[in-house]
C-alpha cells in the first residue's frame, strides 16, 4: 500500500495508516465482527493496546497519581478497569500501580505482554486525557533494529486530539501514560490478523518498537458535555476557576468563521460579574471553566452563540448572521472573588486583595480593621485608622460594630482588603446615624473598604490542656448565661456551643476532670433548651434535653423544658409523661405543676376540636343519607313497583337504622372530653 500525505491543521504531515486498522477478526477482542479501516505498520501497535486493554496492571506498590492521571485511567481503561466500575478522581488519590520506572528500566506494563522502557524522565506529574490535542515524535522499528516509520525523518512531529478517532487507539492509550518531554520505548508483541501484514517493509508475526516523545499538547475541555462549548488551553492560568458571583476582567475577540471580527475588548479588557453575563450565554459558562492568566480559543456554537436570531450590527462592528457559529479568542486576565457572607446577598464582599492564609477571626477573637465608610452615592461618612490614627480594634460577635461589618470581618483574611456592601438590614436599619463626616440617612445601604490590619488567633481546641479546656468553656458559659439575661438568645446558644466543643470530648480527662466537664456539659445542655424556647426552636430543645436525660434520667429542669417543648409541639402525651416523672422526683414544684394544668387544659381543648369535627362529619353524612332517600323514593313513584320496592324497603330500613348507631353531637362530646 502507498501512503499518502496530507497536512493537518497544525501543519503536520498526516499519516493514514496512523488510523484504525481493519482486524481480521475483531471477535477476539469484544466479539464483534470485523470492520475495515485504513491499516499500517503504526497499526500493531493499536490492535496490541487494544488488545491489552482489559488486563489489569500489577500491583508493586502505592503511588500518589494527580487528577488528570487517574482520569486518564478511567477514560482509558488502562487500568484493565470494567467499564461499569467507577475510579475515583480526586487530585492526590492513592491507587495500586507500579512504582515510577526508572531511566533504563523496562517493565510489563500489563498481562499481556506490552513492555515500556523509560529512557528520558518527562516534567512534572501531569499527563493529557482524551480530547486534548497532543504533538508527538516517534520512530517505530523492528526488533531487529531495523526501521520502517519515522515522523522524526520527516523533520516534523504529528499532532492529534487523543480519544476522537483521528488515530489509532494504542496511540492514545500510550500517550496518556506519558508526561511532557517523557521519551519510552513500547515493546509491542505480533498480533496476526493484519490483512496487509509483511508489507512496508514489516515481516509477518514481527515484533514491533515504538520510541515516542512527547512534546507537548494543550488541553482541550467539552465545556457543556454537548459538543456545544469546545475550549482549547492555549496558556495555563493558576489558582482555580471564578465562581457566579464573582467580578471578572477579561479580553476577548470573536470571529466569524470567515475570518471577520464581530466584537473585541479594548487593551484594558472589560469587568462584569459571571452570574450578570456578557456578550453570548457561552461566554459566563467558559469562563467558570479558566484560571486567571489562562488563554483560550473556543469554538462556540449557533445555540450557544446568538442562536437562530443572530445580532445586529453595533459598536462599530458587523452583525452576526442567524445560526452562525463563533471563535472566540479569550483571556481571563484576573478576577475579584465575591463572597454572599450572610447567605441572603445582604452583605457582599469583594475581595480586592487578598490576605495571608485561609483562616479568619472565629467568634470572640480581637480584631484590628481599617476602613473608610461610604453611602450608594460615594459620600464618606467614616473613616477610621488614617492620618496617624490607629486601627479600630473590636471583638467578632460581641455586637460592637454593625452586624454586616461584624460577619464580614469574619470571613476575613490577615492583610485582606475588601469591599463590603451591607443592606439597611444588617447595619443601621430605618435609623437615622450622624457621624462627623457626614450622616447616614435611614434605610441606607452602607459601603465599607476595609483592611483586615490584624486579629488574636485563639487556640484550637487540640493545642489546650484539659484543664484548659474546662476554664474556657466555663468563661464561655459565664459569657452565655450574661447573655441570655438580658435577651441575646441567639448569641447565648452560640457561646454554649463554643463551649460544649472544649469538653465534648473528654476521653483524655481525668476523674475529678471528667466530673467537672459532665456538670459543665448538663448546665450548657440546659441553657442550651431555655435558649432554643426563647427563640421557638422546640425540636432543638427537646433534642438537647434528651442528651441530658441520657446521662440524668430524673433531672427535673431537663424533663420541666423537654415539657414544655412537647407542649408546644402538640404532643400532650409525652409532655404529659415528662411532667408525671418530674413530679415523683419533686412532688411540689410549682412549675411543673403550672405546665401540668397546661398540658390538660391543651389537650382537652383538642378533644373538644376533634368532638366537633367528628360531629360535623357524621352530620354531613346523615344529611347525604336522606337525600339519597329521597331521591329513591321519587325514582320508586316513577317507575314499577315490583322491580324497584324491595331495594327501597331494605334501604330505607338501613337509614332508619343508622340514627341508632351514630351518637349524636352532645354524646361525642361528652365522651371525648370524659377520656
Amino acid at each position: 500500500m502507498t501512503a499518502t500525505r496530507t497536512q493537518t491543521a497544525k501543519g503536520s504531515t498526516f499519516r493514514p495508516w496512523l488510523l484504525r486498522t481493519r482486524v481480521m477478526s475483531r471477535s477476539m477482542v469484544d466479539g464483534s465482527p470485523p470492520v475495515a479501516t485504513p491499516h499500517s505498520p503504526l497499526s500493531y501497535l493499536s490492535l496490541s493496546l487494544s488488545l491489552l486493554k482489559a488486563a489489569s496492571s500489577r500491583a508493586m506498590s502505592r503511588v500518589t497519581f494527580s487528577a488528570a492521571a487517574a482520569r486518564a485511567a478511567k477514560d482509558t481503561n488502562l487500568a484493565g478497569v470494567d467499564d461499569d466500575e467507577d475510579i475515583d478522581d480526586e487530585p492526590g488519590e492513592e491507587i495500586d500501580s507500579a512504582p515510577p520506572l526508572k531511566v533504563g528500566e523496562e517493565r510489563e506494563i500489563n498481562t499481556s505482554g506490552l513492555r515500556k522502557r523509560l529512557l528520558k524522565v518527562g516534567r512534572g506529574w501531569e499527563t493529557p486525557v482524551s480530547g486534548d490535542e497532543v504533538t508527538v515524535h516517534y520512530v517505530g522499528r523492528l526488533l531487529g533494529g531495523s526501521q520502517f516509520d519515522s515522523s522524526r525523518d520527516r523533520g516534523e512531529p504529528f499532532t492529534f486530539k487523543l480519544g476522537q478517532g483521528q488515530v489509532n487507539a494504542g496511540l492514545d492509550h500510550g500517550i496518556v501514560t506519558m508526561t511532557k518531554g517523557e521519551i519510552s520505548v513500547f515493546t509491542v508483541p505480533s498480533v496476526p490478523g493484519y490483512e496487509d501484514a509483511g508489507t512496508h517493509g514489516i515481516p509477518p508475526g514481527s515484533d514491533l518498537q515504538y520510541e515516542v516523545e512527547l512534546i507537548s499538547w494543550l488541553s482541550v475541555v467539552d465545556v457543556c458535555k454537548d459538543g456545544g462549548i469546545v475550549k482549547k488551553v492555549l496558556l495555563r492560568g493558576d489558582g482555580g476557576p471564578p465562581g457566579d458571583l464573582d467580578e471578572v476582567t477579561v479580553k476577548y475577540q470573536v470571529n466569524l468563521p470567515d475570518g471577520s471580527v464581530v466584537a473585541e475588548t479594548s487593551d484594558g479588557g472589560v469587568e462584569f460579574h459571571i452570574n450578570e453575563g456578557h456578550l453570548c450565554q457561552a461566554l459566563p459558562k467558559v469562563l467558570k471553566t479558566m484560571e486567571k492568566g489562562e488563554k483560550a480559543a473556543v469554538v462556540v456554537q449557533p445555540h450557544y452563540a446568538f442562536g437562530e436570531h443572530g445580532r445586529v450590527a453595533e459598536n462599530g462592528f458587523p452583525l452576526i448572521p442567524p445560526n452562525t457559529l463563533l471563535n472566540i479568542d479569550l483571556e481571563l486576565v484576573s478576577f475579584k472573588p465575591v463572597v454572599d457572607v450572610t447567605g441572603d446577598m445582604k452583605v457582599v464582599k469583594k475581595v480586592l486583595k487578598a490576605g495571608k492564609g485561609i483562616r479568619g477571626p472565629k467568634d470572640g477573637a480581637s480584631v484590628s480593621v481599617r476602613y473608610t465608610a461610604m453611602l450608594e452615592d460615594g459620600t464618606v461618612f467614616e473613616k477610621f485608622g488614617f492620618d496617624g490614627e490607629g486601627p479600630l480594634q473590636f471583638v467578632i460577635d460581641e455586637e460592637q460594630v454593625i452586624t454586616g461589618l461584624d460577619q464580614a470581618a469574619a470571613t476575613m483574611a490577615k492583610g485582606e482588603m475588601s469591599l463590603v456592601t451591607v443592606k439597611p438590614e444588617y447595619g443601621y436599619g430605618n435609623t437615622e446615624v450622624k457621624w462627623d463626616l457626614a450622616t447616614a440617612p435611614a434605610s441606607s445601604t452602607l459601603i465599607y473598604e476595609i483592611e483586615m490590619v490584624d486579629f488574636t488567633k485563639e487556640k484550637e481546641s487540640w493545642e489546650l490542656t484539659s484543664q484548659e479546656k474546662i476554664e474556657a468553656a466555663g468563661k464561655l458559659k459565664e459569657n452565655g448565661n450574661t447573655l441570655f439575661k438580658i435577651g441575646k438568645y441567639q448569641r447565648a446558644a452560640k457561646k454554649y456551643d463554643k463551649a460544649l466543643e472544649y469538653i465534648n470530648n473528654d476521653e483524655s480527662f481525668q476523674f475529678d476532670e471528667k466530673r467537672m466537664s459532665k456538670v459543665l456539659r448538663v448546665s450548657c445542655w440546659l441553657n442550651g433548651a431555655a435558649c432554643s424556647l426563647k427563640l421557638m426552636d422546640f425540636r432543638g430543645a427537646i433534642k438537647l434535653c434528651s442528651k441530658v436525660l441520657g446521662i440524668e434520667s430524673h433531672n427535673v429542669k431537663a424533663l420541666f423544658r423537654r415539657a414544655q417543648a412537647y407542649l408546644e409541639t402538640a404532643d400532650f402525651e409525652l409532655a404529659e409523661l415528662d411532667t408525671k416523672k418530674a413530679l415523683e422526683v419533686d412532688p411540689q414544684n410549682r412549675d411543673v405543676k403550672a405546665i401540668q394544668k397546661l398540658v390538660k387544659e391543651r389537650q382537652a381543648e383538642g378533644d373538644r376540636r376533634d368532638a366537633k369535627l367528628y360531629a360535623n362529619m357524621f352530620a354531613r353524612m346523615r344529611k347525604d343519607t336522606d337525600m339519597a332517600l329521597k331521591r329513591l323514593k321519587v325514582e320508586k313513584g316513577h317507575g314499577e313497583g315490583e322491580t324497584t320496592g324491595f331495594p327501597v324497603m331494605e334501604t330505607e330500613n338501613a337509614a332508619a337504622d343508622a340514627p341508632s348507631r351514630l351518637p349524636s353531637t352532645d354524646e361525642m362530646v361528652v365522651d371525648a372530653s370524659g377520656g
